[in-house]
């Protein structure tokens, strides 16, 4: 067993699930897709540091919590280091510029204090500019390399950060800190990562590994979309469904990241 498989092994004995993405690999980029991949994973890192800050200010799943949250933080960093390092255009070195700027004032919202309302409804609106940094980033990667291979890897990238945010915002309702459109949010994201997942299936560069795959996602997309259905009537309720999206919003994740995992290696 190799290094990669041992720590993906380790952790799912663990319950951590994808504390490790699947196909992380630490260290300088060295081609366009994996830049791609680990741009597009900042967009989702954006929204499972929300999600998991949002589900430890209520003890959702709290010990998976806190190993998420943290793992999240460090990994958005060293990401970020290597993607600074590899920036193949000017515009691209400026967009990276502000995320730090912006990563750096989500972070001071994020820690150093127990989650609290107060400070979640202010995370709410910064987590929302991280995002839109981190796409921004990832699509002008897509647009210097021009391939098709390159917009599957960032259209499945994207389905990891869409399982995040849905995750995000049924917890901020949850807990009372999502803004009036919250709700209409949520559904957004969902029809997007539906719209997705056909285009993803229909694509003629699958792979019999991606389809097969793209199988096991779509099982996975059942559990998940049951759990963000579910609607409390007691406050123990209210607490297993919570506890139910946001383990079954790590399953999706990742069997996505699996997913663009191998897209990243398409040529």
């Amino acid at each position: 067993m190799n290094r990669r498989h041992f720590l993906q092994a380790s952790l799912v004995a663990s319950g951590s699930l994808l504390v490790i993405p699947y196909g992380y690999a630490d260290g300088p980029i060295t081609h366009i897709n994996d830049a791609i991949n680990k741009s597009g994973r900042q967009r989702m890192l954006s929204q499972r540091v929300a999600k998991s800050y949002l589900q430890m200010g209520q003890s959702i799943d709290l010990q998976r919590s806190k190993k998420i949250f943290s793992a999240s933080i460090a990994l958005f960093e060293r990401q970020l280091y290597e993607l600074e390092a590899f920036a193949p255009t000017s515009d691209n070195k400026g967009t990276l510029n502000d995320l730090r700027k912006t990563w750096a004032a989500y972070k001071t919202v994020l820690v150093g204090k127990v989650p609290n309302r107060q400070d979640a409804k202010e995370m709410m609106v910064i987590n929302e500019e991280v995002l839109t940094l981190a796409h921004a980033s990832t699509v002008q990667l897509e647009r210097f390399s021009g391939s098709v291979a390159a917009r599957l890897v960032n259209i499945s990238g994207r389905q990891r950060m869409l399982s995040q945010r849905m995750a995000k915002f049924y917890q901020a309702i949850n807990w009372g800190v999502a803004s009036s459109d919250g709700l209409i949010n949520l559904a957004k994201a969902r029809d997007e990562f539906l719209l997705a997942m056909t285009e993803l299936s229909n694509s003629p560069k699958n792979t019999p590994a991606i389809n097969a795959e793209m199988t096991l996602a779509q099982q996975q997309w059942f559990f998940f979309d049951q759990a963000l259905k579910s609607s409390a009537d007691s406050v123990e309720a209210k607490v297993r469904f919570a506890t139910n999206v946001a383990t079954t919003s790590e399953r999706i994740l990742e069997a996505m990241d699996r997913i663009t995992g191998m897209y990243e290696q398409l040529s």
